[in-house]
Parts: structure tokens; sequence; C-alpha cells
């Protein structure tokens, strides 16, 4: 993200030089799979969902109305997206270890 607002491209040479200026120890293995799992992520989209998911998560949690089958199915959604982006926060966390 913070090559992302700086205006630069996200690839194994800037994030490696990210890294190394804020003194962690670059694997190469870690950020080529870095570079390759947001290869074609819209990063604007991405900033964009995780701040309309709180908001998103409120509603869900008031309690449901009589004929509540089209909220039980969103719900069950939202908790199919939740459980999406965990994985993904998973996955990137263990890039740098």
């Amino acid at each position: 993200m913070l090559l992302h607002s700086a205006g630069k491209e996200v690839n194994e040479e800037n994030l490696s030089k990210v890294l190394e200026a804020a003194g962690i120890g670059v694997e190469d293995a870690r950020v080529k799979a870095l570079t390759a799992s947001l290869d074609g992520v819209d990063i604007e989209d991405v900033i964009a969902s995780a701040a309309a998911a709180p908001a998103a998560a409120a509603p869900a949690a008031a309690p449901a109305e009589e004929g509540g089958a089209e909220e039980e199915e969103a719900a069950e959604e939202e908790e199919e997206e939740e459980v999406s982006e965990e994985e993904v926060e998973e996955g990137l966390g263990a890039l740098f270890g």
C-alpha cells in the first residue's frame, strides 16, 4: 500500500527497496510470491471494499425480522467474503514471517 500511495509500481524491485529501508530481511522467494499474489489486483478496489466492510457488517448484526431468508443469504455471503479476506491476510502475513 505504501508503494501504491506513492504512485510507484508494485514490483519485486520496489518491494525489496521498501523492505530493506524498513530494516526487514528480504527473501527473494517471498518477494516473488507477494508480487505474484498481487498480480492483477486492483488495489483501489481492495481499499474501497475494505473501507466498506465494517459498514456492511453492522446491519448483519441486527436481529432478523420475519421472513428473513434473504437476510440469512446475505449474512452467509458476508461470512464467505470474510473467510476469503482472512485467508488472504494469513497468506500475506506468512510472506513476512
